[in-house]
């Protein structure tokens, strides 16, 4: 299995609402963030190797046909390259929006300090925070002009066919002409993990540290968004 659709936007960008229409529009299943927690033990070990200079995409996302949100969107560039019929969907927002959702939660120094001293910290500084080397993740100025270059970057290195800049507001109607599939008939999926991720850290006092209660956890913050996402 091949990737057909590659998420390039950033984590906190409604990459889990993108997932689940992605999954609905028959590109499932949709890799994420939370897939990686819901199978740490086999897909970590790939991940640290991505961050090692030894990437093994195919062994990734053997089981996947798109993907969206960290880490695979920290590397959009490698995987266009890797899968040169994919389509790339640029998710975007208001920087200041995307700089006030992220340090409330995936940088947030609580979510941070539970990962210190494991693999999984060093899977998140290389794929993640490396990237703010030059800045701070505190500095709203530093990172909103990052986020936004970022962007601006993705939008000039790939061509208009090959790339949609989207925001869940549009509705179905862009993404599928894009994609050259159906409208469904239901409403565009619409998930704001942001309440939900500050609950589950409170409850669990950040990620959860043993590797099968983290996969517990994660399949099920999946199935939980998932139900809300189409209203149930």
């Amino acid at each position: 299995m091949a990737l057909e659709v590659i998420g390039a936007g950033l984590g906190r960008n409604a990459t889990f609402s993108l997932k689940f229409a992605l999954e609905r529009l028959g590109f499932d299943p949709c890799f994420h963030m939370s897939e990686l927690f819901a199978n740490v033990r086999a897909q970590l070990p790939l991940w640290l190797d991505v961050v090692d200079g030894k990437p093994d995409w195919d062994g990734i996302f053997a089981d996947f046909r798109s993907t969206t949100d960290y880490p695979a969107c920290s590397y959009w560039r490698e995987l266009a390259e890797h899968y040169p019929q994919a389509k790339l969907v640029l998710t975007t927002r208001d920087a200041d929006s995307w700089f006030d959702s992220v340090s409330e939660t995936i940088f947030a120094p609580r979510m941070q300090a539970t990962l210190v001293g494991t693999p999984v910290e060093r899977m998140m500084k290389g794929a993640i925070y490396d990237a703010f080397a030059a800045g701070s993740m505190q500095d709203r100025a530093f990172m909103t002009d990052w986020y936004e270059k970022r962007n601006a970057e993705v939008i000039a290195a790939l061509p208009p066919e090959r790339l949609l800049v989207f925001h869940p507001k549009q509705g179905w109607e862009p993404l599928c002409e894009f994609l050259g599939v159906p409208v469904p008939d239901c409403p565009f999926p619409r998930v704001n993990s942001r309440d939900e991720l500050g609950e589950a850290s409170d409850e669990t006092g950040g990620l959860p540290a043993d590797p099968v209660v983290m996969e517990e956890w994660g399949r099920g913050y999946i199935d939980a968004l998932r139900e809300k996402a189409f209203g149930g």
